[in-house]
C-alpha cells in the first residue's frame, strides 16, 4: 500500500474537524488572548488555517527557511473574519490535498529541512514532516483553540466524538 494511502484519511479526518472548529471561532473576541503571553484567539485561529500550506509547501520544496521576509506569508495571515479564515483554511486544505494525492512513496521518503535564517531547525523525510510537522502540530493549536474558545463560553464541535455541547 503507498504511503500515501495512509496519509490522506487521516488528513481528511483532521482537516473536517479542524474547520469545524475555526467555523466556531467568535471574530469580535478575535484580540482577546488568556494570558500575557498567550497568542490571540484571532492569531492563533490563523496560524492553524495557515497549517495545511505547510503540507503543499514540503511536497513542492526540500526546504524552507522562515526567517527570510519572501517566506512571511508562510508563519500566517492576520485574522480578519471568521468566514474569510475558513475560506483561508479551506483553500490551503484543498491545496494541500492535491499535492499529498499526487506524492509518490518516493516523494515522501525525500529529506525536508526547516531552517531559520539559514540555521536548520530539522531535517526528516517528507513523510515524517507532514505527520509531525504539518498534522502534529495543527492538532496540538486545534487543541489550544478549544480552550480558548471553551474560556469564550463557545460551544465545541465534535472532533474525535461528542463535546459535552454536542451530546
Amino acid at each position: 500500500m503507498p504511503i500515501v494511502d495512509t496519509l490522506l484519511p487521516e488528513f481528511d479526518h483532521e482537516m473536517a474537524g479542524t474547520r469545524r472548529m475555526l467555523e466556531a471561532v467568535p471574530g469580535a473576541d478575535a484580540a482577546w488572548k488568556p494570558h500575557a503571553k498567550s497568542s490571540t484567539l484571532g492569531d492563533l485561529a490563523s496560524h492553524i488555517a495557515t497549517l495545511p500550506l505547510w503540507g503543499r509547501v514540503t511536497l513542492e520544496r526540500t526546504e524552507l527557511d522562515l526567517g527570510i521576509p519572501e517566506n512571511a506569508k508562510l508563519a500566517g495571515a492576520s485574522f480578519t473574519t471568521t468566514p474569510a479564515l475558513v475560506e483561508r483554511f479551506d483553500r490551503n486544505v484543498r491545496d494541500a490535498r492535491v499535492a499529498l494525492a499526487a506524492a509518490s512513496d518516493a516523494d515522501l521518503a525525500v529529506n525536508w529541512t526547516l531552517k531559520n535564517g539559514g540555521t536548520t531547525v530539522f531535517s526528516m523525510p517528507r513523510a515524517a514532516v507532514l505527520r509531525g510537522f504539518v498534522l502534529s502540530h495543527l492538532i496540538h493549536h486545534r487543541a489550544q483553540l478549544s480552550v480558548y474558545l471553551r474560556l469564550r463560553d463557545v460551544p465545541l464541535p465534535s472532533l474525535y466524538g461528542p463535546t459535552a455541547d454536542t451530546r
